[in-house]
């Protein structure tokens, strides 16, 4: 069955924005259908934007059929999307502001820092744009009080499983990080060294920024070559702190 059209207008549909995005993760989710060329797509198929007002939502290819609409040969709506991961994710406080954890089932898949849910939630999306993600604060009720644990005290081993996806480059840049000591730092060039591959400061400051699990990848003890705080994609006032902590510990 069509799903029923809502009294405002179509551009105010969040499946416009999602189609508007071609947003992968509504794949599955439901197609759309276009009158003026009786076709149904999926939500990210790559063809021309259509006019809202020619545009039909339903809720399984079966009703774009029944509708009588045919399948795009673009997108292939009747294909199965990919099998998606499931993340479940939860926001807590600590004295750093908000802290994200989302977990998926082989461990940690993100811990991020905010002042924002709305933006936290924002980012997570953005970092896993294909995982099936659901708000699970039980679930996820103890991998995010580890992880405030070890936000209050950064010198604290975490003893969780971590699901650490990335290029082969930056998984071997975060596994060099977890090997940092609590209570000293290392500069960019020197982690590159480390890692065999001397002149490639940039690429190992690029591996941190795109770093998914604040403190439990330690991207924060990597400094400048002069000692000096450098960029932290979290904030360098959280970066400052964090090693003041260890520092003390």
């Amino acid at each position: 069955m069509t799903l029923p059209q809502l009294s405002f207008d179509t551009g105010r549909d969040p499946r416009w924005v999602a189609l508007c995005a071609r947003d992968r993760a509504s794949d599955g989710r439901f197609v759309y259908s276009v009158k003026t060329t009786g076709v149904y797509c999926r939500p990210s198929c790559a063809a021309r934007r259509p006019r809202p007002e020619n545009v039909r939502f339903h809720a399984t290819p079966d009703d774009a059929e029944r509708a009588g609409f045919r399948a795009c040969l673009r997108c292939h709506p009747r294909r199965e999307p990919a099998t998606r991961q499931a993340v479940r994710f939860a926001i807590g406080e600590s004295s750093l502001g908000l802290v994200l954890v989302a977990e998926s089932d082989a461990g940690l898949r993100a811990v991020l820092f905010g002042d924002e849910a709305g933006k936290l939630v924002h980012d997570l999306q953005s970092r896993l744009p294909t995982a099936a993600l659901a708000v699970d604060a039980g679930g996820v009720q103890a991998a995010l009080e580890a992880v405030v644990d070890c936000v209050e005290a950064p010198h604290l081993a975490l003893d969780r499983p971590l699901d650490l996806q990335g290029t082969p480059f930056q998984t071997k840049v975060w596994r060099a990080l977890r090997r940092v000591p609590a209570g000293t730092t290392v500069s960019y060039g020197e982690l590159a060294r480390r890692l065999g591959v001397p002149g490639s400061a940039r690429a190992v400051a690029a591996a941190c920024a795109a770093n998914p699990l604040a403190v439990v990848v330690p991207c924060h003890r990597v400094v400048a070559a002069d000692g000096s705080l450098s960029g932290y994609r979290w904030g360098v006032g959280r970066k400052r702190t964090l090693l003041q902590r260890e520092a003390r510990a």
